[in-house]
């Protein structure tokens, strides 16, 4: 954060907002719309503006168990104190004490297209509410905008991650084409190279992460909300419930 900290403020000018919202004390699951291919501005944005306000009662975060397999994700997910998305580092992190930030959307929401972007879509998503139940932990909703921005989306599907390969071997199910993406292919096809050449550049480019790093200054504002009552013991209406407190929060 000393590093990148300056450039961050400068480039996302993030504000956050009812931290008080959180509890003080015990293990609960802060979950979160996720934007912007792989999130980097808005995590790099939380961690600057709410390590320092939880230094008492730091909070963990998920992260794809990819992110722990790849450079240069690795020490990055690793330097913001993110633990793999399964169910058993879930547990183990809510019985140690320690809060944990989810973003139950995960790749469906990052890569929905960028007209989509204060649409709230986990995509269905309810593991966290069962993990919740059984680690008996409230859920705090937060609300996260202006991040999809920082990195525009336009396609995502399923079978992009088949038709790229590299995705597809790394365990990742679905892919999406960026602005940033699509404008280094322009590029590519431009470049003085055979055809063949061409095709391929456009291939490997299309399948890095790399089409999915922010580089359009937006402002990303961010909203801690109260902490939920019961939730509904159906997990489909749980789950609009906590979708809806969340959106609140993005409007």
């Amino acid at each position: 954060m000393r590093l990148f900290g300056p450039l961050v403020r400068v480039l996302f000018r993030p504000t956050l907002a009812g931290v008080e919202h959180l509890p003080a004390n015990g293990p609960y699951l802060l979950v979160a719309n996720h934007s912007a291919g792989m999130g980097v501005a808005e995590i790099a944005s939380l961690a600057l503006l709410l390590a320092p306000r939880v230094t008492d009662h730091p909070i963990a975060g998920f992260a794809h168990p990819v992110s722990f397999r790849l450079w240069p994700l690795r020490p990055f997910v690793e330097m913001v104190g993110a633990v793999p998305s399964t169910y058993d580092d879930a547990y183990r992190t809510l019985e140690s004490g320690v809060p944990l930030l989810v973003f139950p959307g995960g790749d469906h929401e990052t890569l929905r297209p960028v007209w989509q972007a204060h649409r709230v879509d986990f995509g269905g998503r309810k593991g966290f509410l069962r993990i919740a139940a059984q680690a008996n932990v409230r859920i705090v909703p937060m609300g996260i905008r202006g991040s999809h921005f920082t990195a525009p989306m336009l396609v995502r599907a399923k079978w992009l991650a088949w038709f790229f390969v590299i995705p597809r071997l790394a365990g990742i199910k679905r892919w999406g084409i960026s602005l940033l993406g699509l404008l280094g292919c322009l590029a590519i096809a431009m470049a003085p190279l055979s055809v063949p050449l061409r095709l391929a550049g456009c291939w490997v480019w299309l399948a890095s992460p790399f089409v999915y790093l922010p580089w359009i200054p937006a402002t990303i504002r961010m909203r801690i909300g109260e902490p939920l009552s019961r939730l509904d013991d159906d997990l489909d209406v749980a789950l609009g419930e906590v979708e809806a407190a969340v959106q609140a929060l993005v409007r």
